[in-house]
């Protein structure tokens, strides 16, 4: 079944990938600001092409690839029930002879002069939520198409995790069988076609859905995208936030 499988009435009807996403602690990071790293009530876009590009078994100096994905993907996303915040304060006295591990797979160590105050950090987490996404490609042939990476997400370069290390998921990623794809012109559509939708939280691209009316909480410019070539985070999109209500509502 191709990407665009329904043309009626003029519309064109995607197919989608439904990824959920269940974990005893999930973290959506939002802006971090000194040692403080709070979430967000959704997943980010940089997020979800780090999650899929483990899948893949890509590394960290593969930014063309990450960065292509990225411009790729169209996604939107659904709470089911709200869960709640856990906050984990860490401190950590580290003395001049501690190794630390980096992203550049060589261990770093620590210089200056004072070695007496702790290492604090502070990190947000989702505890007991259940989130799904759906997601598409543009364009849909390009490589990787949405079935290599469905094909990926099922069996895994490596382990994955939601947000940040410790975040194992509870489940698989996606459901078996035919629960994994659903179809729907916009993201806003394919949300609302999954089973149990009514009502739930959840935010979609603009374009991707209702911009206004009963079912608009907020539209928002949010920076939750990362430039993978400089290795930083850089850039915002525009997002519509609100509830997926039925059709005499919306």
């Amino acid at each position: 079944m191709g990407q665009d499988a329904d043309r009626s009435g003029g519309q064109v009807t995607h197919r989608w990938l439904v990824m959920q996403f269940e974990a005893p602690l999930m973290a959506f990071g939002g802006i971090a600001i000194d040692q403080v790293g709070p979430v967000r009530d959704f997943p980010s876009a940089s997020m979800i092409v780090g999650l899929v590009a483990n899948a893949l078994g890509w590394r960290w100096g593969d930014s063309d690839a990450h960065q292509a994905l990225q411009d790729r993907l169209v996604f939107g996303a659904r709470r089911d029930g709200e869960g709640a915040i856990v906050t984990d304060v860490q401190n950590v006295r580290l003395e001049r002879t501690d190794r630390g591990w980096t992203t550049d797979g060589a261990p770093e160590g620590r210089t200056g002069a004072s070695y007496d105050a702790p290492h604090r950090r502070v990190r947000d987490y989702h505890a007991e939520l259940a989130v799904r996404v759906v997601a598409r490609l543009e364009p849909s042939d390009a490589e990787p198409d949405i079935d290599r990476m469905a094909a990926a997400l099922d069996s895994p370069a490596r382990p994955l995790f939601l947000g940040r290390k410790p975040c194992l998921p509870s489940r698989p990623i996606l459901a078996p069988g035919s629960g994994r794809w659903t179809q729907g012109e916009n993201a806003y559509e394919a949300l609302r076609s999954l089973p149990g939708a009514a009502e739930a939280r959840a935010c979609w691209p603009r374009g991707e859905g209702p911009s206004d009316g009963e079912a608009v909480d907020r539209a928002v410019l949010l920076p939750d995208q990362r430039n993978w070539r400089s290795g930083v985070h850089a850039g915002a999109r525009p997002v519509v936030e609100g509830r997926l209500v039925p059709d005499a509502q919306a």
